[in-house]
C-alpha cells in the first residue's frame, strides 16, 4: 500500500506562508495523482489541489488559486503545498491523499483518492 505522512502544519497570522509536505512512500503503478485536501470542524472536505504525477499538471479549488501551489521534489518521493497569503478560512486540518486517474489531470473529488495521511493542523489567526 501507498503510505503518506504529512507535517508543516503551524499557526501563522493571517497573509503569512507555510509550506506543507507530504511523504510518499511505495509508490505504486495504481497510484498517479497526488491531492491536498482540508476540513475544518464542522465543514466538509475541500479538494483544495492536485499533483498529476505524469505530466506534472496541476489543479486547484477556485479558494486558493493564486494563493497555493503544489509540487514535488526531484525523487518523487515529497509533494509540497506553499501556501501563501494565507486567510482565517483556511483553517483546516489538511490531509494529502493518493489516487488514481485515467484523465492526464487529477480531480479534486474524496472518491478519487484510495490512500490518505493522517492530517496536518494549519490555523491562521
Amino acid at each position: 500500500d501507498v503510505q503518506l505522512v504529512e507535517s508543516g502544519g503551524d499557526s501563522v497570522q493571517a497573509g503569512g506562508s507555510l509550506r506543507l509536505s507530504c511523504a510518499v512512500s511505495r509508490y505504486t503503478f495504481s497510484s498517479n495523482c497526488i491531492g491536498w485536501f482540508r476540513q475544518a470542524p464542522g465543514k466538509e472536505r475541500e479538494g483544495v489541489a492536485a499533483l498529476y504525477l505524469g505530466a506534472g499538471s496541476t489543479s486547484y479549488a477556485d479558494s486558493v488559486k493564486g494563493r497555493f501551489a503544489v509540487s514535488r521534489d526531484n525523487f518523487g518521493d515529497t509533494v509540497y503545498l506553499q501556501m501563501n497569503s494565507l486567510k482565517p478560512e483556511d483553517t483546516a486540518m489538511y490531509y494529502c491523499a493518493a489516487g488514481f486517474t485515467s484523465q492526464p489531470y487529477c480531480y479534486l473529488f474524496g472518491y478519487a483518492y484510495n490512500y490518505w495521511g493522517q492530517g496536518t493542523q494549519v490555523t491562521v489567526s
